[in-house]
């Protein structure tokens, strides 16, 4: 195996962003099918889960788990995705540990359908991935997809307004960014339409700070 080559969240700076940008996509949108950001601080026994999706057939699968986090993640145009190649293997999983690789048998977290993949066991100090046969130095969707959970918030409301087509304020991101908490006044500011019930109901379930 092989330390992941590019700079990554530590996992509690990973967990606390997905659960940051779950929270902002639940205030901009009240159709749980059309947004981006989805975070399951109970989605098994002593498990967290959080996907990222572009609802195109690229997704990432994120696992907080006692023994680590695995990522995930599935660029349906690029070659290295198993639907690419002469031959239906997917050999990217080899030397993952089996206490994270376990954790992707859930039909839900489509295990097959893999470009990438990097975990940190709870002892390591960095990332770690495959020595995966890559010879031709094909792209794996890698930078694409991790590059949707936003390290900054004016990354952030770039994507948003145009996903969106609002107008989405930046002072607001920026305070969620760092507090890691919302007003009911920042969510009407963010979307005046939100229904603040169903809204504040959804952040609580997710362990979100309403203040």
């Amino acid at each position: 195996m092989s330390v992941w080559p590019k700079p990554f969240f530590e996992p509690e700076a990973l967990k606390q962003r997905l659960l940051i940008l779950s929270a902002m996509d639940i205030v901009l949108c009240q159709e749980d099918w059309l947004r981006r950001y989805q975070f399951d601080p109970q989605w098994d026994e002593n498990t967290t889960f959080a996907n990222v999706s572009n609802g195109a057939g690229d997704d990432l699968f994120i696992l907080f788990t006692p023994e680590g986090v695995i990522v995930k993640g599935f660029d349906h145009e690029s070659e290295m995705s198993p639907y690419a190649r002469e031959e239906y293997e997917v050999c990217i999983y080899e030397q993952v540990p089996p206490a994270l690789l376990n954790q992707l048998e859930d039909e839900a977290v489509t295990k097959e359908d893999v470009t990438f993949c990097l975990w940190r066991e709870s002892t390591d100090h960095v990332w770690k991935t495959g020595d995966v046969h890559n010879p031709q130095g094909l792209d794996n969707g890698s930078d694409f997809l991790l590059g949707m959970i936003y390290d900054n918030p004016d990354d952030y409301v770039e994507w948003a307004e145009a996903y969106y087509e609002i107008k989405v304020s930046l002072d607001v991101v920026s305070y969620i960014f760092t507090n890691t908490s919302i007003t009911k006044e920042m969510m009407m500011e963010l979307n005046p339409e939100v229904d603040l019930e169903i809204a504040i109901k959804e952040l609580q379930a997710i362990g979100f700070t309403v203040t």
